[in-house]
């Protein structure tokens, strides 16, 4: 029960906290499009950043699954292993450790979106 309330917590926070940039970015920004494109960058920027500093291992050490917010989660998950790989140089180190995590995501994402729009093709649904 206590795992599920800090998930709670922070990744209400999480969200809470892009919905705060958007209705500050809204009173700037007049297109809507504009503004969910500006909240997602800066929470990928925050994302990383927090990892970064080391502070969002911290974070996810309280809150468990909460962190897992898909922006920030995801943006974590590209910085921890880059960093981790630095030392090994640019390329070989950070460009491939990066990708250890994400890349996998991203092509299983791309071959599900295949299949399923083939499927949608073949049987007229669109």
């Amino acid at each position: 029960m206590k795992n599920t309330l800090c998930a709670f917590i922070a990744g209400g926070a999480l969200c809470a906290a892009a919905e705060g940039v958007k209705t500050l970015l809204g009173a700037f920004i007049a297109d809507e499009s504009a503004v969910s494109k500006w909240v997602t960058v800066i929470m990928i920027f925050v994302g990383c950043a927090l990892t970064a500093v080391g502070l969002y291992d911290d974070i996810a050490r309280f809150a468990g699954a909460g962190t897992l917010v898909p922006i920030t989660g995801f943006a974590n998950a590209v910085t921890s292993p880059a960093m981790e790989y630095r030392r090994e140089g640019l390329v070989t180190g950070t460009a491939v450790g990066m990708f250890s995590v994400a890349g996998p995501v991203i092509v299983f994402g791309i071959a599900a979106s295949v299949v399923y729009g083939v499927i949608v093709y073949a049987f007229g649904l669109c």
